[in-house]
């Protein structure tokens, strides 16, 4: 599944008017449910790629569709993101943008409010740790805002706190909260299904995430991926942009067998780990 983003008209459904650049953004598979998102350009025999965490993936796509690796974008560590960057580099030798203490593979390290440009577009970078505490984003807002969230943010989700606290990762909830409701949200994972369950126990009454849940139930059947997602349906669904409102803090706590929390941290907190402990 592809979906263009026409700069200067809207995303997906919409006719160019004399557009002069349309990029592409789309998965490809790799592993049980990760994907490597690739940026294409209609003008460009090169790509990108994001999170590139097995090379071959990316290396078959390019031989067969004669394009180009032109830079790798990393959004954390953890050696299914980036373990086919090695590889690729040796292939290509593009830039790779990451964090600063991967030496061994970034070639511009970048942190909070660096840019970096892809084909036309200009990417800020983000930096949310939580899930790692080397965790970045990269956000453009150019005309059709799109973030490459890796694992901070999914579809009905977040991803776990393994390196870092749940101040840490609501802070991260909120930068994203702050971005513009019509951002595409570009995660790493499809775990939109799991993710529902749980969100459907703590907001049983929810209705916009009943009828999410049912559509992306659908595209599974098809095998389709339910990312991306957009932001205005994250705040309207998703617990971890959620956890601020009454049910969802009183269902979480009482899957924890604990009273609600007294502040918003805490109440994160026991969100996230309702979700960890949710079967």
């Amino acid at each position: 599944m592809s979906f263009v983003i026409f700069l200067g008209a809207s995303y997906e459904t919409q006719r160019p008017f004399k557009s002069r650049h349309v990029m592409t953004i789309f998965p490809l598979p790799a592993f049980n449910d990760n994907y490597i998102w690739i940026i294409q350009d209609k003008d460009s025999s090169d790509i990108w790629a994001v999170d590139p965490g097995k090379a071959d993936v990316v290396l078959n796509y390019c031989h067969e569709y004669q394009k180009t690796l032109a830079g790798i974008l990393i959004t954390h560590h953890h050696k299914d993101h980036i373990g086919g960057v090695a590889e690729l580099k040796q292939h290509s030798n593009c830039p790779v943008y990451g964090p600063k203490h991967l030496t061994d593979l970034v070639t511009h390290a970048v942190d909070e409010n660096d840019q970096v440009q892809v084909f036309s577009k200009i990417f800020t970078v983000i930096a949310t740790p939580g899930h790692t505490l080397d965790h970045l984003c990269y956000f453009s807002d150019q005309q059709n805002p799109i973030l490459f969230c890796g694992d901070t943010l999914f579809k009905g989700g977040c991803g776990r706190i393994m390196e870092g606290t749940p101040e840490q990762m609501l802070t991260a909830m909120n930068k994203i909260s702050s971005l513009p409701d019509d951002t595409l949200i570009y995660g790493t994972h499809e775990y939109t299904l799991a993710n529902y369950r749980f969100a459907l126990s703590v907001e049983p009454d929810n209705e916009e995430l009943m009828v999410s849940n049912q559509v992306s139930q659908q595209l599974r059947q098809e095998n389709k991926p339910t990312l991306p997602t957009k932001l205005s349906l994250e705040k309207k669904t998703n617990p971890f942009l959620r956890s601020h409102i009454e049910t969802v803090k009183t269902q979480s706590a009482q899957q924890l067998n604990e009273k609600p929390a007294p502040n918003s941290v805490a109440a994160f907190s026991q969100v996230r780990r309702a979700k960890d402990s949710f079967s």
